[in-house]
């Protein structure tokens, strides 16, 4: 399963389920199929993406000696969208 987080301003953000559900905590929201994060629910949200993304430690070296995938690099697209969906006043909506 994926979530789609979409607005009219920016293009779609695709994450896995376990990425998106995530990201949806870290803004105070729980799962759901579908969802909406208002304008006046923005600034909240991006301060909680930005608190998270300072806190977040550098991911440990995978086994293989691939680089993983760290919290800040996983919610950047997202602060990127809720800074440009706040400044033109739109909504982001998601779905599955």
């Amino acid at each position: 399963m994926i979530y789609r987080f979409q607005s009219k301003v920016t293009g779609d953000l695709i994450m896995l389920q376990p990425h998106g559900e995530l990201l949806l905590r870290l803004i105070g929201r729980e799962p759901a199929p579908k969802g909406i994060i208002e304008v006046s629910d923005m600034p909240a949200a991006l301060a909680a993406l930005q608190q998270a993304a300072a806190q977040a430690q550098a991911p440990a070296a995978e086994s293989d000696g691939e680089r993983g995938v760290g919290l800040k690099q996983r919610v950047w697209p997202m602060i990127e969208m809720i800074k440009r969906t706040l400044d033109a006043g739109e909504p982001i909506v998601w779905g599955v």
